[in-house]
């Protein structure tokens, strides 16, 4: 039997590759006769240069910017030179005959402003900054990319770009319209995991601040500050209110919207890592395949990679097999996806502790048990 493992990271325990070891760990345990493809991928957070990198190849470019608390940090662009991407441009998340034009660039925002980066007693989203992301921005631009896909996912802040807007700027206030101008030139492409609002109970300060450290209070205080900062620039811009409506404005604490007001579009993280892997032809070439992540609720239905993965095996005719560290969804929405049946690593929180104490070895030991089910 011909199996495709292509799981995301476990947030917090897992990268998408130890992820993908660990399943094919215990699958070949229980299976060892079955051919297994690794693919691990990622949407738009932790592990899309790696993700984007085994798929397309290209150059990895060192950058040292600063870190959501100002403290210098490393972080890398993938930069994919015209001519080199097999099959010629990368438009709109699919590949078509032609060559990059100038280059394409992969930043992932989560290196210059990624939750990991601050320890648990400091996270604080009314102090993180996204101003290393302009970094990243102007070594992408000044390495000669005319298209830049900047990766939203895993961040620590919730300052709606300002961050990178203003050191874009230079710091100097009032400089948005002419900021905006300078980037006339360049395809910007906003790669979300997710796709919320910038504002209200969905968008990135009610729903995702607290993750990252805000207070109830504290993250209805963002929420409205946010507010008051989209109604002050998107005049000045000549763009609309429903700007804020955007799906994927309050991606990466809004940082979807600060980069929508440079003029970047939106395209799903996801789809760009399961185009650049080839994952279609992957699918052909398999029976099964296993997809994974930390926890498969309602976000995994927005657009993350379970969700890419398990319609393009819909599409393939194949079958689709969730493993995650929890399962929160019903059957319906299950299938509704795609997703044949999805296994937990944590079925009750009396599991969720020995899970957390051996991530790796508990999934290989879930896949075992699945390897038992599925495989024939």
């Amino acid at each position: 039997m011909r199996v495709l493992v292509a799981p995301d990271r476990f947030t917090g325990t897992l990268t998408a590759t130890e992820a993908a070891q660990a399943i094919a760990t215990g699958w070949r345990r229980q299976a060892p006769a079955d051919s297994l493809d690794l693919c691990p991928l990622a949407d738009g957070g932790p592990g899309f240069i790696d993700a984007l990198h085994a798929g397309l190849g290209g150059r990895r470019l060192p950058v040292t910017v600063p870190g959501p608390l100002g403290d210098p940090v490393p972080a890398e662009i993938l930069l994919v030179e015209g001519g080199t991407v097999e099959g010629g441009t990368v438009e709109g998340g699919t590949v078509e005959g032609g060559t990059v034009e100038g280059g394409t660039a992969y930043i992932e925002s989560a290196q210059a402003c990624g939750l990991h980066l601050v320890p648990p007693d400091r996270r604080d989203p009314g102090r993180t900054s996204t101003a290393g992301v302009a970094t990243l921005l102007q070594a992408a631009r000044a390495a000669g990319a005319g298209r830049i896909v900047v990766g939203l996912g895993g961040s620590a802040t919730n300052d709606a770009g300002a961050g990178m807007l203003a050191a874009l700027g230079d710091g100097v206030p009032g400089r948005l319209a002419e900021v905006r101008a300078a980037w006339a030139g360049v395809d910007l492409v906003v790669a979300s995991a997710v796709d919320p609002p910038l504002l209200g109970p969905e968008g990135a300060s009610l729903a995702f601040s607290p993750g990252k450290g805000a207070t109830p209070e504290q993250a209805r205080d963002l929420d409205a500050a946010l507010g008051e900062f989209a109604a002050a620039v998107l005049p000045g811009l000549g763009l609309p209110p429903r700007t804020v409506a955007e799906p994927g404005a309050g991606a990466g604490g809004g940082l979807g919207f600060g980069l929508f007001l440079l003029g970047a579009r939106r395209n799903s993280g996801a789809q760009e890592v399961i185009d650049a892997v080839g994952l279609a032809d992957r699918l052909a070439g398999s029976d099964l395949v296993i997809t994974g992540e930390g926890c498969f609720d309602w976000q995994s239905m927005r657009g993350k990679v379970v969700t890419g993965v398990a319609r393009a095996a819909l599409g393939a005719g194949r079958p689709a097999v969730v493993l995650a560290g929890q399962v929160t969804l019903g059957r319906r929405q299950m299938a509704a996806l795609g997703v044949d049946s999805a296994y937990p690593v944590a079925a009750d929180l009396t599991q969720v502790a020995a899970a957390m104490a051996d991530p790796a070895g508990s999934l290989a030991r879930l896949a075992e048990r699945v390897a038992r089910t599925w495989s024939r």
